[in-house]
């Protein structure tokens, strides 16, 4: 496959002339190595159409972001971009390329920058989005990764983590992939945590659905931690962190780790949440044999600085999961009030609900 190179600063370009125009569209086709970041302005439909977009060898930058978060005000409520359109026609691919070696453990450390980078799409502080009809492959971190952002669609995403394992120094081992994990004791993925769809502080009224594929960690994650990205990095003045009003549905993946994940601590509530679907496709994997759970809610092990409590975890429905996990297609931890389970089964040996010390409270 021929890459015309330079893609990043000529679509750019292109867009930012398209902004101007009453159609604020603009259409990408073709094959194109993406040195720089492409930022999308409010109010933009872009189309990729039939394209294949992979970031250059050696690059530390997003493929995609909203404009407005880095310009003044725009890490206020009222300073949000909105109506921000990317869709797939045809065949869209999204590709992290060659990876860069970054990764958590030396994130923002003796010059590093942030893992953030990592992330093929990064949006914050976007009110009005939708994300549709892309393939995303390779991801160097979470493939698509949104912060504050509100009133927005996901729909019909395919991923394809890299599935190879590493070496104790990080290299890669030759023609092993996740599948041979357990002939290592000790290793890990060559790139960690290279999630789907992670919904950070400040996420709400958003739907997930129909999303497929392999993903290394999880395959969605709605995630409340107070960390440095959402307090320090991409926070947004005068926006609630809590996360809230997502409906997840049809997810049909191989996820290494979990195929849907919830966790909220140190104060970030997390609540009106509905799972309807969710299928393990890991039988017969190329990249893996099974994960390690299918759902996934709280967690014992601290992330913040403190657990939740059980008003911040509230109305949390699960229905219709299909899982083959090691350790169970629920589990739930910590704190709930208004659990809802219906319909959850485990198949090839896989139980069906672990409650890993959790304490479940009745809706009031």
């Amino acid at each position: 496959m021929i890459f015309t190179k330079y893609g990043g600063a000529y679509w750019q370009s292109q867009i930012d002339a398209a902004a101007l125009t009453p159609e604020r569209e603009l259409t990408i086709r073709g094959n194109w190595e993406i040195e720089k970041t492409i930022r999308i302005p409010s109010d933009f439909t872009l189309y990729l159409e039939n394209c294949h977009l992979k970031m250059v060898e050696g690059t530390f930058c997003n493929l995609f972001r909203n404009a407005g978060y880095e310009k003044p005000g725009g890490n206020t409520a009222d300073g949000a971009d909105r109506n921000i359109r990317i869709i797939g026609r045809g065949c869209a691919v999204l590709d992290g390329g060659v990876y860069n070696g970054l990764h958590e453990r030396i994130s923002g450390k003796d010059g590093n920058p942030h893992i953030s980078v990592n992330n093929l799409l990064l949006f914050v502080n976007v009110d009005g989005f939708e994300i549709s009809h892309i393939q995303m492959k390779n991801q160097r971190w979470w493939a698509m990764n949104f912060l504050y952002c509100r009133h927005g669609s996901i729909d019909s995403i395919d991923f394809c983590s890299d599935d190879g394992i590493a070496d104790r120094d990080g290299s890669r081992i030759p023609g092993k992939t996740l599948r041979d994990i357990a002939d290592y004791p000790g290793h890990e993925a060559y790139i960690r945590n290279s999630d789907g769809i992670d919904l950070r502080a400040g996420c709400h009224d958003i739907r997930i659905e129909n999303i497929t594929g392999f993903t290394q960690d999880d395959t969605v994650a709605l995630t409340g931690l107070p960390g440095t990205m959402e307090t320090e990095m991409y926070a947004v003045e005068g926006l609630s962190t809590d996360i809230y009003n997502v409906i997840i549905r049809n997810v049909n993946s191989a996820s290494f780790c979990t195929n849907i994940r919830l966790l909220n601590q140190g104060g970030i509530r997390l609540y009106n949440i509905l799972i309807d679907g969710m299928m393990d496709a890991s039988k017969d994997s190329p990249h893996m044999d099974r994960g390690i759970y299918g759902v996934r809610v709280g967690d014992n092990h601290m992330y913040g600085p403190r657990h939740s409590t059980a008003d911040e975890t509230v109305n949390i429905t699960i229905r219709n999961v299909y899982s083959r996990a090691r350790s169970s297609a629920v589990q739930l931890a910590g704190s709930i009030t208004n659990c809802v389970l219906d319909n959850i089964n485990g198949f090839d040996g896989c139980p069906t609900t672990l409650l890993n010390d959790a304490k479940l409270y009745p809706a009031e």
